[in-house]
């Protein structure tokens, strides 16, 4: 079986994976196309420390194969997109709606996966560069089957992380001002999200100027290349401004950029020992600064709202597949997502 596997060292393609049955309250997966995100990426050069040797790959979309004892809500056949969630659902947090707080979803990697008989991790529970994987049934959120797989697959990661952020963790509401700093493929999805919401004014910051036409697609009423034009369009700051990027230096811009009562909300992924700093006086004024896991999603729940958004036109999925890529491409599609040169690149077997 082909597989994207990450020694510690290098990366490559091989063909020698192997993947063991679901057991009971699992799901066998066969991917037809995964999302290419900067979480894979910082993997490889170590910004998220993970154990190796790891199947990468985290956003996914597929045919169930089969499924384990005790699972009813789908079967072989179905389509489905997968989440990273794979958490208990027995826990409070679990049953307090907040399955990204469960503890028995963090910081437990599997090893489904053997090549020449030795182990294989699982990345963030999914590892969807492979031709299959195995993940828990909570995970696997069944979807209509007229959405192109591709398209599907990107639900998984950026739209839960971007669209959630604005939704369900910043819980931005009509009229609200907006600034989105970073428009890859997490950000443009925030940008989006801040449309859904009905926000008024979304400025979108990024250094490149050649993603203007694209950030204005998903939303963005305005479009700067530094945050310093922001106070021009905003002059009492904004309710919310999302840090995409994950450069501590942003997120200290991010915080200056607030209006009263405004939010920060934190979606980039600096270095684990990444410091960030601010003025403490400037808080004061009822501002806030929020960490965001996985936007705040639920996935059985939020995957079928935004599968349904998506068949309305409301929710844009094809316009964030900027290049797709077989498998054995990996390098060319790793090289061109590090240089920016496409929003969400796919791979597909």
């Amino acid at each position: 079986m082909r597989g994207v596997l990450f020694d510690g060292k290098q990366v490559q393609v091989v063909d020698d994976l192997e993947v063991r049955a679901p057991g009971a309250g699992e799901v066998l997966v066969a991917i037809s196309a995964a999302g290419l995100c900067h979480s894979d990426l910082s993997v490889v050069d170590g910004t998220i420390p993970f154990p190796v040797p790891v199947v990468l790959g985290h956003e996914g979309a597929g045919v169930v194969e089969a499924v384990g004892a005790g699972v009813g809500h789908v079967v072989p056949g179905d389509h489905v997109a997968l989440s990273t969630l794979a958490n208990c659902g027995a826990c409070a947090e679990c049953d307090r709606g907040r399955p990204t707080m469960c503890r028995h979803a963090i910081g437990r990697p599997g090893q489904p996966f053997t090549r020449g008989g030795r182990p294989v991790f699982q990345f963030a529970s999914n590892s969807a560069f492979a031709e299959r994987t195995v993940v828990k049934a909570v995970q696997a959120v069944r979807i209509p089957k007229d959405i192109p797989l591709p398209s599907a697959a990107l639900i998984g990661c950026g739209v839960l992380t971007g669209v959630g952020a604005v939704l369900n963790r910043a819980r931005v509401d009509r009229g609200d001002s907006v600034v989105v700093i970073g428009t890859g493929g997490v950000g443009l999805n925030v940008l989006q999200g801040a449309r859904i919401a009905g926000a008024l004014r979304i400025v979108a910051v990024d250094a490149n100027p050649a993603k203007e036409a694209v950030a204005r697609r998903f939303g963005a009423t305005g479009f700067l290349t530094s945050t310093e034009g922001v106070r021009d369009v905003l002059p009492t700051g904004a309710d919310h401004v999302f840090e995409c990027v994950g450069r501590v230096e942003l997120v200290r811009q991010a915080i200056d950029l607030l209006d009263r009562h405004g939010q920060a909300v934190l979606l980039g992924v600096p270095p684990a020992t990444a410091e960030a700093s601010f003025l403490v006086s400037s808080m004061y004024l009822d501002k806030s600064i929020l960490g965001c896991r996985y936007g705040s999603s639920r996935p059985q729940r939020d995957i079928a709202l935004y599968a349904e958004l998506y068949r309305e036109g409301r929710l844009l999925l094809d316009e964030l597949v900027t290049a797709t890529y077989p498998v054995e491409d990996f390098e060319k599609a790793m090289g061109d997502a590090e240089a920016g040169r496409v929003a969400r690149g796919v791979l597909t077997f």
